[in-house]
This record gives structure tokens, C-alpha cells and sequence, in this order.
């Protein structure tokens, strides 16, 4: 049976697994936190958080644990608030035990934190054929917007409820997004689309997908047209949140010609439109779902139930054994 810190821990060794810049790419990263640490003055080290010496995703944390759950039951959810924090506790109330509760969007210093993991994207960019001196200034502008937005939240309210209730709680944003990004990536290797087209109807194979659309949030095609060859894919799937627009003449320059991502805001696609590129939204909450399922299932494995809130599309590709 697991505890808190060890389901949180197992997604963890999950997300680095499956991070686009690979395994070195991950402890590359954690070494160079190590010396921005060691290289603090004593003053600014209070204020540094050291469970960034192991964890590379700064808006993926446990926020409540109350260091003896037995992990059983879990309500997950791809946004998770105050309320779903009261579901939880009314559930507990009947009966119905719920060990810890489980958010893929980051809250508390979670979302606070959300645009520091960005600096990622820059050596996937760079891999794609991008100077790593534009990846770098284009990325840098991006990260401080981001950061600026997410800066006045009340980034501790669900949490605060969390803790009165006594609720046990963590974020896993990067860590499931992860694993959506490698599992698309694996899933276009084996498919091989050809077209635009190909590529929506590879995504409908997929449950989450096919719910979506049906939903009236599936896949769907917002620059190129469904006959347009794919050529180059970049998938867009992890990294925080959406890049800076700058980025697509860059990555048309260098010889991407498809993006496949979650979402992207309008003055992106204009920007993709103009450098030629093809964009497919797969959908937000169909993929993130996706990447929170993945990890979920390996939970159930571990004997520990899922019970979905929150907008997840829950979908077990786990196979179920006859009784």
C-alpha cells in the first residue's frame, strides 16, 4: 500500500521518465539548480525551496500530507478546487473513504511557480534545430509574462480548505503532461500520419478524444487544411503553458511543418498561419486527461482506487481480469 509521498513520488519517476529532454536532460537541469542553490547567499537560502534540489517540476507538489494515509481512494480531477476539496470531505462523511485528493492544474506555490518550468521547452527547441541563443530570448520574454500573470492569484485558497478539512492534496501538472507529450510522440512513430487528416483520425482512436468530441471539444484542425502532407510534427503537449507566438517562424525556418498541441492562443495561430505551418488542437482536457489516466493506471495497479472529478474523462487502459 502506498502513502501519500510514494504515489506523489511514483508519478514523479514517471514524468522525468517520459521528459522530452530526456533522463540527462532532467539531471542536467537538477545540477544546475544545485548550484544556483549553493551559490545563494545565506539570506536568500530561507527562501528557497529545496525540494527543487530533487524535483524538477516546480508546478507539481504535494501540498497537504498527513505523513500516515494509507493510499486506498483517490479523487482526481484535472481542476481541482475549494469545492471539489468539500466533495471530498462530504464523501468521507458517508462512507466514502477518500485517502487524498489529486489536481492535474497546479495550485498553491504549484501555480505560483508554473512559469519556471518553461525554461524546459528551450532544450527541446534547441534539439528541433533552433539556435539555442533564440530559443533562449525568445523563451526568457515568455517566461516573465507568464510569471507576471499568474503572480496576483490567491494562489492558497483550495489548499487552506485543504488543510482545515485535513485533506491530503498534490498537484501534478508537468509530471501527467509528460506523459501525454511521450505517449503522442510514440503514437505518431507507430502511425506514421501522413496528412493533417491522418492525424485527427489517429487522435479518435484514442478514447479521451473520441469523448471529447462528442462532447463538442475534439480535435480539431485550426491552420493547414486536412489534405496538407504533416511533414516535420512538433508536439506540444508539456512545458507549462503555451510559448511565446515569436517561436513558429523559428520552427518554420528549421523545418517544422505540423504542430499538434493542446491549445494555443489566437495570436499563435496567426503566427503559424503566416510562416505556412499546420496546427492541430488535440483538445485541453482531453489530454490532459490522457496524461493524468496514465498515471492513474499505474495507481490502480497498485490496488489503489480512482474515483474522477473535475472535468478528467477518466479512461483505464488497464485490462480487467475475469472474477
Amino acid at each position: 500500500m502506498l502513502n501519500v509521498k510514494q504515489v506523489f513520488d511514483l508519478g514523479l519517476k514517471m514524468g522525468m521518465a517520459a521528459d522530452p529532454r530526456g533522463l540527462k536532460g532532467v539531471q542536467k537541469h537538477l545540477s544546475g539548480v544545485k548550484r544556483q542553490y549553493n551559490d545563494l547567499p545565506p539570506g536568500e537560502k530561507e527562501y528557497f525551496d529545496e525540494e527543487k534540489l530533487t524535483n524538477p517540476y516546480p508546478d507539481s507538489f504535494i501540498h497537504v500530507d498527513d505523513g500516515k494515509t494509507n493510499v486506498k481512494r483517490v479523487l482526481a480531477g484535472i481542476d481541482i478546487s475549494s469545492s471539489d476539496i468539500l466533495l471530498a470531505s462530504q464523501m468521507n462523511e458517508r462512507g466514502q473513504k477518500i485517502d487524498a485528493v489529486i489536481s492535474h492544474h497546479p495550485v498553491g506555490k504549484a501555480l505560483a511557480n508554473l512559469h519556471e518550468v518553461m525554461e524546459m521547452s528551450v532544450e527541446v527547441y534547441e534539439n528541433l534545430g533552433v539556435p539555442v541563443h533564440v530559443a533562449e530570448k525568445i523563451f526568457e520574454e515568455r517566461v516573465r509574462e507568464v510569471g507576471r500573470s499568474v503572480h496576483p492569484l490567491n494562489h492558497f485558497q483550495a489548499i487552506d480548505v485543504a488543510k482545515l478539512l485535513k485533506i491530503n492534496f498534490m498537484s501534478t501538472h508537468t509530471i501527467t503532461d509528460n506523459l501525454v507529450d511521450e505517449f503522442t510522440r510514440d503514437l505518431i512513430d507507430k502511425k506514421k500520419p501522413e496528412t493533417v487528416s491522418d492525424i485527427i483520425k489517429m487522435l479518435l482512436e484514442e478514447p479521451e478524444y473520441k469523448a471529447a468530441k462528442r462532447y463538442g471539444a475534439g480535435p480539431r484542425i485550426i491552420a493547414g487544411g486536412p489534405n496538407h502532407r504533416v511533414g516535420k510534427i512538433l508536439v506540444e503537449m508539456t512545458g507549462g503553458t503555451n510559448p511565446s507566438n515569436k517561436v513558429y517562424q523559428q520552427l518554420s525556418q528549421y523545418g517544422i511543418s505540423t504542430v499538434l498541441g493542446m491549445h494555443m492562443r489566437d495570436e499563435s495561430m496567426q503566427k503559424a498561419t503566416e510562416f505556412h505551418m499546420n496546427v492541430i488542437i488535440a483538445g485541453h482536457m482531453s489530454s490532459d486527461s490522457l496524461g493524468m489516466n496514465l498515471f492513474l493506471d499505474e495507481l490502480e495497479k497498485k490496488g489503489v482506487e480512482v474515483i474522477p472529478c473535475g472535468g478528467l474523462i477518466r479512461v483505464s487502459r488497464n485490462k480487467k481480469t475475469k472474477k
